[in-house]
């Protein structure tokens, strides 16, 4: 090594600690919280997605993956199962299941919205729409 790489003897070691606020500690506990909604909600969303294509396109209903399919939609359906009942079995599933979807997404949008209002000042929140005016 040279000599401007070595360090010296008498030279007091300096260590640099770097805190985060509670402010950066807020954000980062918000915006995972409304992550992990986001992610259940879609997920829930997908699932009666996924039941709804297996429905209308005649999956075997004995089927393993079928039967799980459909274990997870009945869980999941907010109660709109019997909302809608025309004659046909896959219209039903499709109106009664693309509600519940619907609504799981708008579920996940509203509470992320209200924790982010709440919980955040308005420079951390997610603007869908921002407007500047210029003089």
């Amino acid at each position: 090594m040279t000599e401007t790489h070595m360090p010296r003897v008498n030279e007091p070691v300096v260590e640099e600690v770097v805190e985060r606020d509670a402010d950066y500690r807020r954000l980062r506990t918000v915006r995972t919280v409304c992550a992990i909604i986001d992610i259940v909600c879609w997920t829930f969303a997908i699932v009666l997605l996924v039941h709804i294509f297996l429905v209308i396109a005649g999956a075997n209903a004995t089927n393993g993956f079928f039967q799980f399919v459909a274990g997870w939609a009945d869980g999941i359906t907010l109660g709109l199962d019997g909302l809608f009942t025309p004659d046909n079995a896959s219209v039903a599933t499709l109106l009664n299941e693309g509600l519940a979807a619907l609504l799981w997404l708008v579920i996940g949008a509203l509470l992320t919205n209200l924790i982010t209002r709440v919980a955040l000042p308005s420079g951390h929140r997610r603007a869908w729409y921002r407007r500047t005016v210029r003089p």
